[in-house]
């Protein structure tokens, strides 16, 4: 354990899902406090049950969505004593949780505005206004940090022909919110540049998560690595982008894509 991250209070959205856990889970071995926020379910519970023991965990449910709830989110967490030193705006839905919420998944002409909607609401309009609400609970008070979850699908067109005769498709919502995300970071980097904040974008690659061998194979022609990726692998940068030694970056979109993005 380094504990390059001790002294740190970390917030994160969308943290019980296959990266969230994994950073939850890597920060708090690296030393800093998390405050972990997610939709109640299976997931806050899990994340519950594997950290609720331990003193530099905390978690809130919260639906990025609900403007309501965002609102009161960082007065309700700095009132308990935790005042977030970085903000990861990592919650999303994806076109495999539509499908998980019972849904088939749609072709291009059959998505309904209704999930395309919904998909930005989370996505973008979701991390707008947590950003909102640190421009207006913690920018300027104390240096601070804002990493936006972008994806290695934000700047890079999909290769539709990998997801023939699999169970899900690449979902068109996902990544016109992953483009969006990254203009809200080289936005806010120039608006926050004299308030001591900074602000980034990771885009992850292809994150492996029991995908079939086929699967796994197509997407690996692709990628120079020529493999998907292990949550870990984006957690090790992750955790270098929360850390006192990225304090000279902003503004920046880092791809942890095993060279998918310079092909």
């Amino acid at each position: 354990m380094t504990e390059q991250l001790t002294g740190r209070t970390i917030f994160i959205t969308g943290a019980g899902g296959v990266l969230g856990s994994t950073y939850v889970r890597r920060m708090l071995a690296e030393g800093a406090r998390v405050v972990a926020t997610d939709l109640p379910g299976a997931r806050a519970e899990a994340l519950q049950e594997a950290h609720g023991d331990k003193a530099g965990f905390r978690f809130y449910e919260l639906d990025v969505g609900d403007e309501a709830q965002v609102t009161g989110i960082f007065q309700r967490v700095m009132g308990d004593g935790w005042n977030p030193d970085v903000v990861l705006n990592n919650a999303a839905i994806t076109g495999e949780m539509l499908m998980g919420a019972g849904k088939s998944f749609p072709d291009f002409a059959d998505t309904s505005v209704e999930d395309w909607e919904k998909t930005l609401r989370t996505n973008l309009t979701g991390a707008f206004m947590i950003a909102r609400q640190m421009d207006r609970d913690i920018v300027g008070k104390y240096p601070s940090t804002l990493i936006n979850v972008a994806s290695m699908y934000a700047l890079n067109g999909a290769h539709h022909p990998i997801y023939d005769g699999m169970p899900f498709k690449n979902f068109s919502a996902y990544g016109v919110t992953k483009a969006g995300i990254h203009g809200l970071t080289v936005w806010l980097a120039g608006y926050w540049a004299q308030r001591q904040a900074t602000v980034n974008t990771i885009a992850p690659g292809a994150v492996f998560n029991n995908h079939s061998e086929e699967f796994q194979r197509r997407v690996g022609e692709l990628i120079m690595a020529g493999r998907m990726c292990q949550p870990d692998e984006i957690a090790d940068v992750m955790l270098f982008l929360c850390s006192p030694q990225s304090r000279y970056m902003t503004g920046q979109m880092v791809n942890v894509d095993g060279g998918f993005s310079a092909w």
